[in-house]
């Protein structure tokens, strides 16, 4: 059986990406609405509103640097190391077609989903329980980023 606190933060995970639970029984950050995580703020999005920058960023460059965040913390949870990293080349997307902005949130979607089936496989400690939940700490923030640059795109 799982700890209470390994049980919340899968469930703070999956609300970060999916949204509250349907039907809603409990939203925690995220607006009560289904699909209000960052699957939902990004499915409808086209190449073009993706491509939009934003004070120097793109919804796309977000939801790919955000993949990357998760990529970094899979291969920690699966490998039991840091992997080198290069965020600032995390950042540098910014035009994307329809195909490319497809693959993004594919990428996102494949780095939640192993995500997902490494919370179930770890082994808890200090280092992996701060990784985690600065995970989600970090998915929670671009969320809040990705809903605010799409109320300036929906007004342009």
């Amino acid at each position: 059986m799982n700890h209470p606190l390994e049980t919340s933060i899968k469930k703070m995970v999956r609300e970060a990406f999916e949204g509250p639970p349907i039907p809603v029984k409990e939203s925690w950050f995220t607006n009560t609405e289904p699909n209000s995580g960052i699957f939902g703020a990004l499915e409808k999005l086209t190449a073009y509103e993706a491509s939009i920058s934003v004070q120097g960023a793109t919804l796309a460059a977000h939801a790919d640097h955000v993949r990357y965040h998760m990529w970094g913390t899979n291969e920690l949870l699966e490998k039991g190391d840091f992997p080198k990293m290069d965020w600032e080349e995390s950042w540098k997307i910014n035009l994307v077609d329809e195909q490319q902005w497809y693959r993004i949130r594919e990428g996102l979607r494949c780095e939640y989903l192993r995500l997902l089936e490494n919370l179930e496989a770890i082994y808890w400690n200090e280092i992996i329980a701060n990784e985690v939940i600065g995970s989600l700490a970090h998915s929670a923030y671009h969320l809040g980023a990705i809903l605010q640059i799409l109320k300036v795109i929906r007004d342009i």
